[in-house]
């Protein structure tokens, strides 16, 4: 379609199946008329310059009322028109009245203006003030309200909007109409509603003097996801069928996007943590026979609901085979939600695992789930679950046993179906005997136990891992660097990784940064931790207490940083926070 000589022209460039104009094929450029008919395929479109050219579209033949225990219905619907094709030039959307109602054309317009501000929306309850908002433009409406099921089976409000003229709260819809509404997923229409005497004692129906309200489901593949409620209270200019077919119409689309929000935002919290893993390793790297081992286990242990718990030392990959077993198990299309007990305080901890209401503690502005929720039918990763605090322990054992949970500051039963899978590089069984970890947890969360190999154990995969960050890094820099020098591999190789896999990983990535310019990383290019070199020269065994040899070696690395615990933690392969603790532990000053 183009334009020309002031008018719209229509052109058909080759098709293979050829454009119609009104029934007949183009063979050459016509001028377009108004409400002339274009067929492509089985595309069928209307040529309009204005919206006003468009006829109302035919209204159904009036039903007699339906009358069910007292309350007058007088339409149920579970289709709408405005589900057809909207037109591609909408007015701008109009704000009415509370004694007034749009035109059929440009509630059509409010609902396309609906449709592109939902696709912006950035949550839950900014796409459903958006859809009040709408419902409110387009009818009489005193009070518009969206309910959502929230924490199990009980409607909860999300939005509400009220004029001027209408009592200043929502009421919630009566017990009686949203039952209908789910039960028979239709919308529907009640006329009359205060002159019911069978109603002045049901509910809030009677104490508001509701004339008239309308109620239809939020739907996505048949399962209701909440309700949309709009009432008034004046018997003028009472809700009608027009209002029902255009609350339907957005209560719909309402639950398409609705769907598409929450399965986004379900992908967005898998895709962070999956960039989080990367920063790690890509993948599960290596042929050793150890390895096979583990990779076996994983998938024998993936497919079980089994809770896993991971053991290994610090950056030897256990984050990775907690992904593996999630990546393998039937939850694999739910989220992945990763947390580190160890760098969080008790109080923060807490919050993260289970949520927290709006004010239940200082700086809590609004609610928040926790990961526990948002890891629902998937799987959740706690690293680090013997830095766990006692407190935190009883509630967490609870959910593991299946039952519901609290929100901090909150008193609604929250229950969610995760699997759990813990992680822990020192002795659960030693804390046990010390009365910092509870019993009865620790043989919960041992259901199943991987043991992830340490890299001194696995050394014939230090030249593939290495090979494999190599790629990486010069993918990230640019960098020209082919591959190592044999003298490198030798070096690489004979080394035993105090630091294991991450520690490995930090090395290839100073030597790319930092190497000399040449194709191949050479044996002078690759950094080593000065303490592992040292108890690889001769002089025999020396008896040595092992927080001894660590707490020399961290003093010897923040010395190396000139104190700068970031650098320092990278280079010993542990977190900040936990660096902090150890710094404490041992009394260690600059």
């Amino acid at each position: 379609m183009f334009a020309s000589d002031g008018g719209w022209h229509l052109r058909d460039l080759g098709s293979l199946n050829g454009t119609h104009l009104n029934g007949e094929q183009l063979r050459a450029d016509r001028p377009l008329r108004p409400l002339d008919e274009v067929r492509v395929g089985r595309t069928r479109l209307m040529f309009i310059d204005e919206m006003g050219q468009l006829s109302d579209l035919p209204k159904a033949a009036p039903r007699p009322a339906e009358k069910i225990d007292g309350l007058e219905i007088r339409k149920r619907l579970g289709q709408t028109r405005y589900q057809s094709d909207a037109p591609s030039t909408p007015p701008d959307p109009v704000t009415v009245r509370a004694d007034a109602r749009v035109a059929p054309n440009q509630a059509v317009g409010v609902l396309y203006r609906l449709a592109l501000d939902m696709a912006a929306a950035a949550n839950n309850d900014a796409l459903c003030a958006l859809a009040a908002d709408a419902v409110f433009r387009a009818t009489p409406a005193e009070v518009a309200a969206i309910l959502a099921f929230k924490d199990g089976k009980e409607l909860e409000l999300v939005a509400h909007r009220v004029r001027g003229t209408g009592p200043p709260t929502y009421h919630k819809v009566s017990q009686f109409v949203s039952s209908e509404v789910m039960g028979d997923k239709q919308a529907v229409l009640a006329e009359n509603v205060a002159a019911n005497r069978t109603l002045a004692e049901r509910d809030s129906i009677a104490e508001l003097k509701v004339a008239s309200l309308i109620c239809a489901p939020i739907l996505f593949d048949d399962k209701v996801l909440g309700l949309l409620h709009l009432y008034r209270t004046s018997p003028h200019m009472p809700l009608n069928a027009d209002d029902l077919e255009f609350t339907l119409a957005v209560a719909r689309h309402l639950g398409t996007v609705w769907h598409k929000l929450a399965r986004t935002t379900n992908l967005s919290a898998v895709n962070r943590n999956l960039k989080s893993l990367l920063k790690i390793e890509s993948e599960i790297v290596g042929e050793s026979e150890p390895l096979q081992k583990i990779e076996g286990q994983i998938v024998r242990v993936a497919e079980t609901k089994a809770t896993v718990l991971i053991r290994g030392e610090s950056g030897s990959g256990k984050e990775l085979v907690a992904w593996a077993i999630h990546q393998n198990s039937p939850r694999r299309d739910a989220a992945f939600v990763c947390l580190n007990c160890a760098a969080l305080t008790e109080t923060l901890l807490e919050s993260e695992l289970f949520g927290h209401e709006k004010g239940s503690f200082t700086g809590a502005t609004e609610r928040m789930i926790g990961k526990f929720e948002a890891a629902d039918n998937g799987t959740i990763f706690l690293d680090e679950i013997g830095e766990m605090a006692l407190s935190t322990q009883a509630k967490f054992l609870r959910v593991l046993e299946g039952h519901p949970f609290e929100r901090v500051g909150g008193n609604v039963a929250v229950k969610v179906d995760v699997r759990v899978v813990a992680a822990t590089n020192r002795s659960l069984e030693e804390a046990v005997r010390n009365g910092t970890f509870r019993r009865d947890l620790f043989f919960r969360l041992q259901v199943v136990q991987l043991d992830v190999p340490p890299l001194r154990d696995r050394l014939d995969d230090v030249a593939a891992l290495a090979d494999h960050f190599l790629k990486k890094f010069v993918r990230e820099t640019g960098r020209k660097i082919k591959g190592f020098t044999p003298s490198a591999l030798v070096k690489l190789q004979g080394y035993r990784w105090p630091g294991n896999v991450r520690e490995l990983r930090n090395v290839i990535e100073r030597a790319v940064a930092l190497g000399a310019a040449g194709t191949h990383i050479d044996a002078a290019d690759i950094w080593l931790s000065e303490l592992d070199i040292s108890l690889g020269v001769a002089g025999g065994y020396k008896p040595e207490l092992l927080d001894d040899v660590e707490k020399r070696h961290i003093l010897e690395t923040l010395k190396h940083t000139d104190w700068n615990k970031s650098k320092a933690a990278a280079i010993l392969g542990i977190e900040r926070s936990t660096l902090d603790r150890k710094i404490e532990k041992f009394g260690l000053v600059k």
